[in-house]
């Protein structure tokens, strides 16, 4: 399994224009060339809120099957141009195939979770030992004790909606206790419960930030192996909704994520001044753009870091396991293996 870790370019400078310049790619603000990137070394583009791109530009990045993909201030999605589908036609079947069969869809399903809880409690146990307070740290522990009680259970769950109704049990005693994960003074970083749409606190916008990040990168992941990332398996489907790459996503959320929430939060990387609140629109609070720039910053660099991954026995680039676990998806759907095995950190 040959892959390559290529980057993703991320501009996120208000009226920021990207051109195409020659075999790169040139970005420039107020008529001022701030950086030129070799297309040969991207993967795709990510542009923000009022960032712009000329037609050239996209035109190339589709063609050569890099995707753009447009988020909002707060980093939801907006719209993705791709260039024509690629990949072997019959693995799309097999993936309809395997969606239309309750029993293989169920057994997939499990398996994602699975992936999901173990790395949640995982998460739960490493905060748990640098926590200073003998209080925090039993709760924290607890609720990793009810995780694993949840992760015993779920080989006995015959529907699909009872294995959701794991996930959303393991999900709500993680969140539960996330908060005790963060060090410094709450009256910085509080966080209580998990908000989405608008994000109520600073945590929770850092969540929603980092999240619409991760998947991006397993949107990309499923279309370069050749999947439809609407059509999963987990997440039921709805129009618009890259539902295979939220599947891939669950069991990444924990170690990627949230990981680098609490480390940013932890190490006074982004502070409170990195964000802000709406007026009008519920209090939503936001990331500046100073405040992104720390988040996507320290988003590369955790990206590049090793990890060990069971079934290549052997470490790669954090940011290669999207699409290592979308290869290894698309072998089970083929019945090229017995089942699809969820990654997880050691």
């Amino acid at each position: 399994m040959m892959l390559h870790l290529l980057n993703t370019l991320y501009v996120q400078t208000p009226d920021a224009m990207v051109r195409l310049d020659s075999d790169a790619l040139a970005v420039e603000i107020e008529g001022e060339r701030k950086m030129r990137v070799p297309l040969q070394h991207l993967n795709g583009v990510v542009l923000f809120d009022r960032v712009r791109m000329t037609a050239a530009a996209m035109a190339r990045c589709a063609a050569e099957g890099r995707s753009v993909t447009h988020l909002d201030y707060r980093g939801r999605f907006q719209f993705r141009i791709q260039g024509p589908t690629s990949g072997n036609v019959l693995l799309r079947v097999a993936q309809h195939a395997v969606f239309n069969d309750p029993k293989r869809k169920l057994a997939t399903a499990r398996q994602m979770v699975a992936g999901k809880v173990r790395n949640s409690r995982a998460v739960l146990l490493r905060g748990a030992r640098d926590l200073r307070h003998d209080k925090d740290r039993a709760s924290v522990s607890e609720a990793a004790f009810a995780l694993q009680g949840l992760l015993e259970r779920l080989p006995e769950m015959e529907t699909l909606d009872a294995v959701r109704g794991i996930e959303g049990d393991a999900a709500k005693n993680y969140f539960e206790v996330f908060g005790q994960l963060i060090l410094v003074p709450h009256t910085d970083f509080a966080f209580t419960v998990r908000t989405r749409r608008p994000p109520r606190d600073r945590v929770n916008a850092l969540l929603s930030f980092v999240y619409s990040m991760l998947v991006n990168e397993c949107v990309a992941a499923a279309e370069t192996v050749g999947l439809d990332p609407q059509i999963g398996f987990l997440h039921a489907l709805r129009p618009g909704r890259p539902s295979l790459a939220l599947d891939l996503m669950e069991e990444l959320r924990a170690g990627w994520a949230d990981r680098l929430v609490l480390t940013l939060i932890n190490r006074r990387q982004i502070r409170p001044e990195h964000f802000d609140t709406s007026e009008g629109v519920g209090d939503a609070v936001q990331l500046t753009e100073d405040g992104r720039r720390v988040v996507l910053t320290e988003y590369r660099e955790k990206a590049k870091r090793r990890v060990a991954h069971s079934i290549l026995e052997k470490t790669i680039p954090l940011g290669m396991v999207p699409q290592v676990q979308a290869r290894l998806l698309a072998r089970s759907l083929r019945r090229q293996t017995t089942t699809y095995v969820p990654f997880t950190w050691v």
